[in-house]
């Protein structure tokens, strides 16, 4: 809250997100193994009601404790900055928009972060791997969603923080912290219930359908952080964006593998090098262009019939937008076979990170020629309602399944050893 308070009164916009997430991120590291560091009442709320289905979780009397500590550090939080700059702030939607806009927005990234916390902590699969990545995963929650949604909201994700924020302005007006904490517990109590159906293991059930849910969930993410960036003309979308898929990746990447995106699905695919059939795929890339429709719907919603399509940027012609979509696509998907199924180059901690930073990377360096999709799925989302710029988002998927292809060619070159002496003879011949 500190942090948070700190940021906003030194007009910090444009790193605001890094600070908050990086806070976030040291305190788990430090405190995870203490408290489990939640800081957040939500998110305290979400591991009580996930027990009281019938999964890991809190008992109601610590989520209670827990709560009224959290409560009060954010009021605490909250007077600390106040006293370190001598004014504070208030708890309100920006200007232009409304109670449902704002609560829309918190409502979806305290999911997001209910959601991650649920998967990278608590699943039971957790007590064995002894993940070291929990603390970006979760950290880098609040980078996605303070540069789409911030711009709307102010992106609190929090109820401590909102209560804090708003009984430090009580001059200028109080009351929008139980908007936005109404909305906030609506995202945590989502959250379990969507952690139950991509993992029914930890509730002793045997539901089917979980990696489909996975992709559908993780790809909606992904597309409504794009989308809010781009309609919030952000200056940190590629970052944002990049946080978002990072922290998905670490939460479902063994539900389902953690795609997101029909280009990575079919490098996979062509690859050989995972155990996924052609009809998976298929309901991969079925989920994910659900996925991609629901979040083009939930940005649209947010800014009230806010929409935009893909195409040249500036003075950039179609051929730089078609070389530059294929060559970043190739990056990610060929980054994804080399840190997930290379057994010389792949990483047990770091894969997140290291697919995550391919959007960073694209989205930055394509800002001025194409916006860096380097999703199909993202793609196609931005012709939707009425198929409005579909024929340039049918060239960008296009441009990018075929900058997954490539990506397949690259890694029997570079990892021979992958596919045995057969391939190895071959390319050492050709």
């Amino acid at each position: 809250v500190l942090t948070f308070g700190c940021n906003v009164l030194s007009l910090q916009y444009d790193f605001a997100g890094v600070a908050i997430a990086f806070t976030l991120m040291v305190l788990l590291y430090s405190l995870g193994g203490v408290s489990g560091a939640l800081f957040n009442p939500a998110a305290t709320f979400a591991l009580g009601l996930c027990r009281a289905m019938g999964g890991p979780g809190l008992d109601w009397r610590t989520v209670a404790s827990y709560t009224v500590v959290q409560f009060l550090a954010g009021l605490l939080g909250a007077v600390s900055y106040t006293l370190l700059y001598g004014k504070s702030f208030n708890l309100e939607p920006a200007e232009g928009f409304g109670w449902l806009n704002a609560g829309l927005c918190e409502m979806l990234y305290t999911f997001m972060l209910c959601f991650v916390t649920l998967n990278v902590v608590v699943a039971r699969k957790n007590l064995q791997e002894k993940n070291q990545y929990y603390g970006l995963a979760i950290g880098l929650v609040p980078a996605a969603g303070l540069y789409g949604a911030g711009a709307v909201s102010g992106g609190c994700f929090n109820p401590a923080l909102a209560l804090g924020i708003d009984a430090s302005s009580m001059g200028a007006g109080f009351g929008w912290s139980a908007v936005f904490v109404l909305f906030e517990l609506l995202g945590a109590a989502a959250a379990c219930f969507a952690f139950a159906k991509v993992r029914p293991e930890d509730f002793r059930s045997s539901a089917p359908g979980s990696a489909f849910v996975a992709e559908l969930l993780g790809t909606w993410l992904l597309v409504a952080t794009a989308g809010l960036n781009v309609l919030a003309e952000s200056s940190a979308a590629a970052f944002s964006v990049a946080a978002a898929l990072t922290s998905l990746v670490y939460a479902l990447a063994d539900v389902s593998g953690a795609h997101f995106n029909p280009a990575v699905t079919l490098a996979v695919l062509v690859s050989g090098r995972a155990d996924l059939t052609a009809k998976q795929a298929a309901q991969h890339v079925l989920a994910q262009m659900l996925g991609a429709a629901l979040g083009c719907v939930t940005y649209s919603l947010v800014y009230v019939g806010g929409s935009f399509a893909v195409g040249p940027i500036g003075k950039s012609t179609w051929p730089q937008v078609v070389i530059g979509e294929l060559l970043f696509t190739f990056l990610l998907a060929y980054t994804v076979l080399c840190v997930v199924f290379a057994s010389r180059t792949k990483t047990s901690h770091m894969f997140g990170l290291a697919i995550g930073s391919c959007v960073t990377a694209g989205g930055f360096a394509l800002s001025g020629v194409s916006g860096g999709s380097l999703n199909p799925a993202l793609s196609l989302a931005t012709a939707l309602p009425w198929g409005k710029g579909l024929g340039a988002a049918a060239v960008y998927c296009v441009a990018e399944l075929l900058g997954g292809l490539v990506a397949v060619g690259a890694f029997q070159v570079t990892h021979q050893v992958e596919y045995g002496p057969v391939l190895g003879k071959f390319t050492a011949s050709s």
